[in-house]
Parts: structure tokens; sequence; C-alpha cells
């Protein structure tokens, strides 16, 4: 007898089950399973050849329908599982599609545009590192226009400054050319002016030099740690000296603490001899300079004040030592900074600080 899967068939005779349909070729006298009704189910008696038996008759419809709906319940989560794959793939390709329109503008130049950065994927990582790639180039355009900036600058102050003593030369000159002086004397004073104008016009040029060999991308190498005093103190005196032999007042303040520096020696000598310069030129010789010390935390150095005599107000081109002062300190890590100009109440001072190596400097 074929099996049946949704109608199950039970044949008792005497209260014993001797048929299953779900077990058509099993004997089942033997297994003594006794009829035990239920409400649920109905029996029929049927009288077959060797005698009476009652037949209980089970249909399994609903469980057909259960297959069905486990069938249609796996499509639909199918369905809503593809719908959600597909929703958020959809998603990153917008994402991806917005940081190909945001690249092409960075591309165009647009370097203040910010990039966009969502979630905490790997997308969003690379996103955020493209928008820190973006900022660091724009510093860095942005630091390249202000050194050409300055360069224009200082090429413009230095042509300013070269074509006053350039005008006069040519005028003494002529004037000398066509003998348009009273007397020898008035033809060595005309001489002088061109030698002190001639004089000018070299110092200006050696700023201009030293400007540019500063500013260029020669890179330095520092020399050896060493204590402040043995780095400064012969040329500290030094420039006291001079300072005092050429007519100036010093007040010197300078306590030497026991902390490494690491400097460019040339570098050190050319600044040094930048300061003295401007201070010979500018500095009004019937005030005091003074000179002092100068320590910070993991920094040490000088600062230089003068009173600027105003007499000679005329003579400037300080920019360009200054920047070149600030270049050089930049190059050995330290800082140059202008604390008092001659326009706050007539004095100027500057200040140079050097890095100190190593740990925390010792005090005392």
């Amino acid at each position: 007898m074929k099996q049946q899967k949704m109608v199950s068939i039970r044949v008792y005779k005497e209260n014993v089950l001797v048929f299953d349909s779900k077990y058509p070729d099993q004997e089942l006298w033997e297994e003594d399973i006794v009829m035990d009704e239920h409400g649920w189910e109905n029996y029929y008696s049927v009288i077959f050849s060797d005698g009476e038996a009652k037949i209980s008759i089970l249909g399994m419809y609903a469980y057909q329908f259960y297959n069905y709906a486990v069938t249609a319940e796996l499509f639909l989560a199918f369905f809503l599982f593809l719908t959600f794959v597909l929703l958020g793939i959809r998603k990153k390709m917008e994402y991806i599609r917005t940081l190909c329109s945001e690249i092409e503008l960075l591309e165009g130049g647009s370097l203040d545009y910010r990039i966009t950065v969502q979630g905490k994927d790997e997308l969003a990582a690379l996103a955020e590192s493209l928008d820190h790639m973006r900022m660091s180039f724009r510093n860095l355009i942005q630091s390249e226009a202000q050194i050409v900036q300055e360069h224009q600058k200082a090429v413009t102050e230095m042509s300013h400054d070269l074509r006053t003593p350039v005008t006069s030369i040519l005028l003494y000159t002529e004037i000398l050319k066509k003998g348009k002086y009273k007397g020898e004397e008035q033809m060595k004073e005309y001489i002088e002016r061109i030698d002190r104008k001639a004089y000018r016009m070299k110092q200006l040029t050696d700023h201009l030099f030293e400007y540019s060999l500063v500013t260029g991308g020669t890179e330095i190498s520092l020399e050896e740690p060493e204590f402040f005093s043995v780095l400064f103190y012969d040329l500290f005196s030094e420039t006291c000296s001079y300072l005092q032999q050429r007519g100036f007042q010093i007040h010197s303040k300078a306590e030497w603490k026991e902390c490494r520096c690491q400097v460019y020696m040339d570098y050190v000598t050319r600044i040094m001899d930048n300061v003295t310069s401007n201070i010979v030129k500018y500095a009004d010789p019937k005030k005091p300079v003074v000179i002092q010390s100068v320590y910070q935390e993991y920094m040490a150095g000088f600062s230089f004040k003068n009173a600027v005599n105003h007499t000679d107000r005329k003579v400037e081109s300080t920019s360009v030592g200054i920047q070149s002062i600030q270049n050089m300190m930049k190059k050995m890590g330290g800082t140059c900074s202008i604390l008092q100009s001659w326009e706050s109440k007539g004095h100027f001072k500057i200040e140079i600080l050097f890095p100190i190596c190593g740990e925390e400097m010792q005090r005392g």
C-alpha cells in the first residue's frame, strides 16, 4: 500500500492496532497497541472477511498549509534581507560618488571645501585621511604664498632703499663731472658723501645676499649640544666690548645657568653681527643699551633693548636684517621676537631664544 503523507489510517481489531498507514509493511499484532479513543478522533466500524474492525482516519491537510507558510516566510525573509543589503550598498555607493565629486573639487583647487565624513567604517577613515591631507596641502600652499609675499616685500623694500643712495651718488657724480663745486673742500665733501652712500649700498646688498642665503632650501646641520655659557659667553663679551668702544653705555644682566643648547655657530655669529649693526646704526648713544639673558621653559637666549636715535630716522632698512635673523633662528629651531618697536615710546627690543636640549633645564 502506498504511504499516505496527508492522510493517516489506523485499523483496530478488538481494540488492538493491526494496521497503520505510516508503517504499511509492518505487522502490528505483537505490539499490543490498545486503541485509546480521543475526542478529536472519529472511529468507523467496518466489516472485513475475518471480522469487524474499527478504522480511524486522520487528515493532516493543515501540515501542507504549514509548509506553504514556512516557505513563504523564508521567501519574505530573503526578500527583506536582500532589500536591506541593496539599500545599504546603494547608500555606500552614493557616499562613494560624493567622495569622488569632492575629490574632483580638490583637484580643481578648491582646498577650502571640507571632505564629508560619514559613519565609522573604512570609508569614513579614508575620507578623514583625505580631509587631513587637504588641510595639510592648504597650509603648505598658504605657507609658500606667505614666503613668496615676504620675499617680494623684502625685494621691494630693498629696491626702495637702494634707489636713494644710487640717486645721491649719481647726483654728486654729475656735480663733480661738471665741476659745479666751490673749491677743493666742497669737492672732498662730495666725494665723502659718495663714499658713504656707496658703503650704504654695500651694506644693503650684503643684507640682501644674506637674506637670500638663509631663505633658500639649504639644510643645516646643528652642532653637538654644548653648555649655554660655553656657546655664548665669549660672543656676549665681545659684543658688549664692541658697543662700548662705539660709545654706547652697556647695562649687562647676564645669568649663566647650566643648560645645553644645540646651534649652528655660523648663523649665531651672523645674528649677533646683525643685532650689533642695527644697534650701532639706529640706537641713541646717549642712552644705555640693556642686554640680558632670558630663560623660559625649554628655551634660553638674550634680549637687546635700546632707545632709538630719532635724528637718524631716515636711515632705515631693518626689515630685511630682522627677517634674516628670524629665518636663521627658525632653521635652528629657535625664535626671534620683536617685543617693542621704535614707535612704542621710542624704544626697540628684540628677544632671541634657542631650544634647550634634553630634560627640563636645571635651575640655580
